[in-house]
Formats: structure tokens, C-alpha cells, sequence
């Protein structure tokens, strides 16, 4: 994938997605107790682990990695502070959330990149729908709180699966979503309104196809991640020109000041 990756502690890709789980698992279990303050200690190392997972990658991979954290980032303030779609516990928005976007495109990525999977895309991505439609089928007629949103959302996953140009890496995506999903409402870090913002549209907690809302943030960093690295590119190669255009003089004068 990129430098250094061979020796990287976490270069095993099945070992780096379990790490990843292991971490959401033990920080939205701290945050059940945690003050804001803690919080901010659990945002702290959520960062340094998401920095140093990065550091390995290209530079492409380590920007598509941020440019998720920031599209995440706003997504999650229009989401829940703004529309109320979902609230976290102390009404906020953790400080460790941010930096966990990441490390949840992160793992997807590295679980598409298991020998397993790239010896058979196909079958990984078939049981993803299979799971995808099943599950919003039963948030339909079985679940006891129906799932509307989910189903909807879930068929937006299914064609994206069947359609996408990294089907794995959105397959990969939706088992680390679903796990945090599903273990983050049921010990109340967080929990889903009944009903969609402003629609009398029922949702599940959590919907079912929630994910599909991840994917379009992979999708968003996959897409702009090569153009905002041209753009930082040609901006490294205009403060040189601009500052030789500056008279030498005038450099010196501001030197000396």
C-alpha cells in the first residue's frame, strides 16, 4: 500500500480491522462513564492511534483517510447537532468521533485487502447484500420499532455494492459499521430519533442501512482526494514563485526588522 507497510505493526489486514473494533469497542465503553474533559482524552488518543495507522500509507491513501474524518466531520454536526437525526450521550458531539471515521475507513479498506476477500470479491460482497437485505427486511415486519429509513437507505447500499467501483472496500466498510451501530445504541453512547428529521418516515435504532451514509463519505474523499492534492501541489510550487518576485531588497529590509 504504500511505505514501510511490510513491517508496520498493523500491516496484517484482518489484525488491523480487529484492532480497530477492539478500540471502538473499549472507547464507546469508557465514554459510557466518561465527563466531557474524559472525553476530550479519549478524542486525544483516538487521534494518535488514526495518525500513526495513516503514517505508513501513500500520500493518496493517508489524504483520502483525513478528507473522510473532515466530510464525516460535517456530516456528523448536520446530522446530530443540527437535524437531531441521532444524539449522542451528553448531547454533543465526542471528541473521539472525528479521528474514528477514519480508523472505520481504515479497517473497511484493509478488510477489502485480506487475501480472503481478494481471492473471492464476489462472495464477500454477496453475503454484505444478503446481510444489507435481510436486515432491512426484518426492521420492515419483524424488529419491534419499524425501520423505514433503514430499508430505504439499505437498497441505496445494495445498488452502490452491486454498481461501485470498490464494491469490497464499501463491503468492508459496512461490517465495521454495523458492528459500532449496533454495539453503540445498545449501550446508549448514542441512540436514533423515531422518525427521519422533519418526515413522518420511521427509523430503526439503528437503521438498517446506515452504512450507505458511511460509503458516500468514502466515496466523497475517494473522488476528491487526487484533486486536493494537486491543488496543495500547486500551491507548494507558487510560495517559491511568489517569493522570488518579492525584490531582494525588500527581503532583506524584512530580515533585518
Amino acid at each position: 500500500m504504500g511505505r514501510g507497510n511490510a513491517t508496520h505493526p498493523t500491516s496484517a489486514p484482518l489484525s488491523f480491522a480487529a484492532m480497530v473494533a477492539c478500540v471502538i469497542a473499549g472507547f464507546l465503553a469508557l465514554d459510557h462513564f466518561a465527563t466531557l474533559n474524559e472525553q476530550l482524552l479519549l478524542g486525544a488518543a483516538t487521534w494518535i492511534i488514526l495518525l500513526a495507522s495513516v503514517a505508513p500509507l501513500s500520500r493518496e491513501d493517508r489524504s483520502r483517510a483525513l478528507l473522510v474524518v473532515v466530510v464525516a466531520t460535517c456530516a456528523e454536526v448536520l446530522g446530530s447537532i443540527v437535524l437531531g437525526a441521532y444524539t449522542y450521550r451528553l448531547e454533543n458531539l465526542p471528541a473521539f468521533v472525528p479521528p474514528g471515521h477514519g480508523l472505520v475507513y481504515l479497517a473497511g479498506l484493509r478488510i477489502s485487502q485480506s487475501e480472503s476477500i481478494r481471492r473471492h470479491p464476489r462472495a464477500f460482497v454477496g453475503a454484505v447484500i444478503a446481510i444489507v437485505a435481510g436486515w432491512g427486511i426484518a426492521g420492515l415486519v419483524l424488529l419491534g420499532r419499524t425501520d423505514a429509513l433503514g430499508a430505504i437507505t439499505g437498497a441505496l447500499l445494495i445498488y452502490v455494492l452491486l454498481r461501485g467501483s470498490k464494491a469490497t472496500l464499501y463491503a468492508g466498510v459496512f461490517v465495521m459499521v454495523a458492528f459500532l451501530e449496533i454495539y453503540g445504541t445498545s449501550i446508549g453512547a448514542w441512540h436514533w430519533a423515531a422518525t427521519a428529521p422533519d418526515t413522518p418516515l420511521p427509523a430503526g435504532n439503528p437503521p438498517s442501512g446506515i452504512a450507505s451514509v458511511y460509503v458516500l463519505f468514502d466515496i466523497a474523499a475517494i473522488a476528491a482526494a487526487p484533486r486536493v492534492l494537486a491543488a496543495l501541489d500547486r500551491f507548494r510550487r507558487l510560495v517559491p514563485l511568489a517569493y522570488s518576485l518579492i525584490p531582494a531588497a525588500s527581503r532583506a529590509s524584512a530580515r533585518s526588522q
